[in-house]
């Protein structure tokens, strides 16, 4: 009976250690939560805010929008923004990239995120 409570246990901290990235996330929940950035972004034309549209983000590198001034801390993180560099910046954009000029303190509901991300693939599949 222990070998399969371990093997719980294991999948189990893969999963939270993973983060939101792993959890599958509901697109029309994430157009609804994305409310709070449309302000500063787009995510369905690729037409620049206060901050760089976000068509197409899940596989690209940070701080490559034609026309967008990043700050130096965006252009030089390295990241590509996959599910799981999504989820961090998007908890905690300042901790995942110090200096970066996004002033939004990040979504604090793990399905908020999850949600967002889920929107962000495919945000014309959501009416």
């Amino acid at each position: 009976m222990r070998l399969p409570v371990a093997i719980f246990m294991v999948g189990l901290a893969c999963a939270a250690g993973s983060g939101v990235a792993a959890a599958a996330g509901d697109p029309a929940a994430g157009k609804k939560v994305f409310a709070k950035c449309k302000a500063c972004h787009v995510a369905e034309e690729a037409k620049n805010r206060v901050g760089p549209n976000l068509v197409g983000i899940v596989g690209r590198p940070a701080g490559s929008v034609a026309d967008f001034k990043y700050s130096s801390a965006m252009k030089d993180s390295g990241i590509t923004w996959d599910e799981a560099a999504l989820s961090e910046y998007l908890a905690n954009p300042k901790g995942k990239i110090p200096g970066n000029k996004m002033a939004f303190v990040g979504l604090k509901k793990p399905e908020d995120i999850a949600n967002v991300i889920a929107y962000l693939q495919d945000p014309a599949a959501v009416k």
